[in-house]
């Protein structure tokens, strides 16, 4: 048996890729929402994350699989019953609670 202990790995939590990959599963969601209710998109096109659009939870809970890639597995219980009313109400909502279960998943070693 060795002396020297090996210090478990730490992860960096990924926040660009994580904000980046939900921004843009939100953006196409609320682009298809607002095609079938026939609402205009908003220009300039960055208005989009205000725009009042209903994003249904459910659907909201099936877009979180492409963040697995990224994160190594596919959040649970991070959507809000209910869904939102814009993009940034989802991102404002979501992104602190799968930082918080990355965090829960990668403790940082003292």
């Amino acid at each position: 048996m060795s002396d020297i202990e090996e210090k478990p790995k730490v992860f960096a939590y990924p926040a660009a890729a994580v904000s980046a990959c939900l921004l843009s599963e939100l953006t196409l969601l609320a682009e298809a929402e607002a095609h079938m209710q026939g609402v205009a998109l908003p220009t300039p096109p960055a208005n989009l994350v205000t725009m009042k659009i209903r994003l249904d939870s459910l659907t909201v809970v099936d877009l979180t699989c492409a963040l697995e890639p990224i994160l190594g597995y596919e959040p649970k219980d991070i959507v809000r019953t209910g869904g939102y009313d814009s993009i940034q109400a989802g991102l404002d909502h979501m992104l602190p609670r799968i930082e918080a279960a990355w965090r829960k998943k990668h403790p940082v070693a003292a």
